[in-house]
């Protein structure tokens, strides 16, 4: 019976020492915070997106291969994994419509995390918590797991899932990082993504909407570098500090790398309501004694409307029969492409996941076993590869850490 060793007990390990265990695999789950999970629990407001609803692989960001992504998600199908859950795990999921999210019908994420770590336990993998692991080695065909102040520990194979750097406080650290780059692996670089944008208020570049915090709408933003752009569709929140929300979170990787990588910071602009061009033109033609503010006003929440008003440089008291020709196409850009000023990011203390890490050409797309050393597996955010806001990198993290799990497992001894 081969020795599997997960380091680490969040998504992906947890899943991976599940199908370890069941796979025949003497498992050991090592956790080095007091539970494991912790990063399950704070998802979804509590409630844990599961997963989405529907799939659409082509809005994963890697800058490894796009195909290897594509081919690693399919090996756990969405409808597969859903069946899990529910028939496995007896974690009935329902969907979110509005939203295309999947949640736990119990809307706990502590359900979820908790049914997680059972089920390993229940498959034979024994968790062992506080346990931090200071370095992983090959040796003769083995592999040591040391740990501090305990004694090593010899397996067949090891599954590194420690996460990346996103969210410190839950336990990622980016130690598994660095592992694997001293076994000789090539990590991409690694940057905060699905994180909130800032916007500082200072005398030298007044923020126009600072005033704003609290409010929220669906908009459409667009970030554009001179080397990338995306496009993201849904909540929009003004905050404290600038703009949070799925539309900025998923567009928010553009804006860091562009900070760290190209000359000059991304633009971002926003389509403020669903309407475009021939919509507004269509609602700011003169009514009886309607004014401008009345009728973007008909669209926005009231504060934003007075605001973008203001800053198309229009008096929002005049009357759409004395609107200009130059003043409603001002008017109306400003609405359909708005320029969004931002000045930096909150990094990875409120960054849902990490962008880039250990490039998907090191690892077996089919057992995620590294290509450089036998034995040696690593899934979950570790790898180069993240999706949107909506359960995305969850189901990442399933498929991974089965696919780990299941080549651990039949990891022969030598």
């Amino acid at each position: 019976m081969p020795r599997v060793v997960v380091i680490g007990a969040g998504a992906a390990g947890t899943m991976a020492a599940i199908f370890a265990a069941s796979a025949g695999a003497e498992t050991l789950l090592l956790e080095r915070t007091k539970d494991g999970g912790r990063k399950i629990l704070i998802s979804g407001g509590g409630r844990c997106n599961v997963l989405p609803a529907r799939v659409d692989e082509s809005r994963f960001v890697t800058d490894s291969s796009p195909h290897v992504v594509r081919r690693i998600l399919r090996s756990w199908p969405l409808r597969e994994q859903i069946a899990f859950f529910e028939r496995e795990l007896d974690v009935p999921v329902v969907e979110e419509v509005e939203s295309g999210k999947l949640f736990p019908q119990s809307q706990s994420a502590r359900h979820v995390r908790d049914a997680l770590l059972m089920h390993a336990q229940r498959t034979g993998a024994l968790l062992v918590t506080n346990a931090f692991v200071t370095a992983v080695r090959p040796a003769g065909g083995r592999w040591i797991v040391e740990r501090d102040a305990n004694e090593p520990i010899d397996a067949d194979a090891v599954v590194l899932a420690t996460g990346g750097l996103s969210i410190p406080q839950t336990g990622s650290d980016g130690r598994g990082l660095q592992i694997a780059e001293q076994l000789g692996h090539t990590l991409n670089a690694t940057y905060a993504a699905l994180t909130p944008l800032v916007a500082r208020n200072t005398a030298a570049a007044p923020s126009r909407f600072a005033h704003l915090s609290g409010v929220s709408l669906t908009v459409t933003v667009t970030a554009r570098s001179p080397t990338r752009e995306a496009q993201a569709t849904g909540g929009f929140l003004f905050t404290h500090q600038g703009y949070s929300g799925p539309a900025v979170l998923d567009v928010s990787h553009v804006a860091v790398r562009s900070r760290e990588h190209d000359n000059e910071p991304a633009s971002l602009c926003v389509q403020w309501t669903s309407l475009r061009d021939a919509d507004w033109e269509e609602a700011l033609r003169p009514r009886a004694a309607r004014t401008v503010l009345a009728a973007v006003g008909a669209e926005l929440p009231h504060r934003l409307a007075e605001t973008l008003v203001a800053m198309a440089g229009i008096d929002m008291t005049r009357p759409l029969a004395q609107l200009g020709r130059s003043e409603r196409l001002r008017l109306i850009d400003t609405l359909v492409r708005g320029s969004l000023p931002w000045t930096g990011d909150e990094g990875y203390k409120k960054a849902e996941v990490t962008g880039g890490g250990v490039s998907l050409s090191d690892v077996d797309s089919r057992t995620l076993e590294s290509r450089k050393h036998k034995g040696l597996f690593m899934c979950g955010e570790m790898l180069d590869a993240f999706g949107p806001i909506g359960g995305y990198n969850f189901l990442w993290a399933w498929a991974t850490g089965r696919a780990a799990g299941i080549g651990a497992a039949q990891r022969q001894a030598p």
